[in-house]
């Protein structure tokens, strides 16, 4: 029996799909990948050159101090055809964050390249922070979380939490971060084989429409 989407946020309840979606309504076996934090040189590349030999795409939520810091390979994601989603400029925690600068932070890496998908870093945002960005972006939310940047998860587990918990349509976080590189490098490429194996295919977050127009 499959278990239950543990990992999906409590607030996706309460939200209009026209801003803010936690995972995919479909009918076809396809999985929507994503990543967080990066690029950064240590991992991200390595989790391109995964994602290139099986021919996947995701979307990446970039920091933009990340990308100021390492535009070859921001660009290289870009070039790869990846979907890019905008995760702050300093990675900000939203309940930590008074509403007027959270919001121009975000606009900082706004700055940096343009998308009209956010993910609130750590899942955390305020009402007012959710009213002033509502109209910009589509805010991306997830119905797995794999726990990767969690040093109580051993690499096993995380390819477990993301394999248990998948299904058609869900939303994937996985980490091209540091303290997510053992994890991640171990869990991904099996978590991929395991679902291609299966016929699923693996979509980048481009077809939702830009709240902008």
């Amino acid at each position: 029996m499959r278990k239950k989407h543990i990992n999906r946020p409590f607030i996706c309840r309460f939200f209009s799909r026209d801003h803010l979606i936690c995972e995919v309504p479909t009918t076809e076996n396809e999985i929507f990948l994503t990543f967080d934090d990066g690029p950064v040189p240590e991992i991200t590349p390595a989790i391109l050159d995964i994602l290139k030999e099986r021919e996947v795409k995701a979307t990446f939520f970039c920091v933009g101090d990340n990308v100021a810091a390492n535009p070859d390979l921001f660009e290289r994601l870009r070039e790869e055809g990846h979907a890019i989603g905008n995760h702050t400029y300093h990675h900000l925690h939203g309940w930590k964050s008074p509403p007027g600068a959270y919001v121009e932070d975000v606009t900082r890496c706004e700055s940096l390249f343009q998308t009209h998908l956010f993910r609130p870093p750590y899942g955390k945002f305020t009402p007012s922070q959710y009213l002033l960005l509502k109209n910009k972006y589509l805010f991306v939310m997830w119905s797995v979380l794999t726990r990767d940047y969690s040093r109580r998860v051993k690499p096993e587990h995380c390819l477990e939490i993301a394999i248990q918990n998948s299904r058609p349509g869900s939303i994937v976080v996985f980490h091209d971060s540091i303290k997510a590189a053992e994890n991640v490098l171990y869990a991904l490429p099996r978590f991929l084989d395991h679902f291609l194996d299966k016929g699923y295919r693996f979509r980048a977050l481009t077809s939702f429409p830009d709240p902008r127009n």
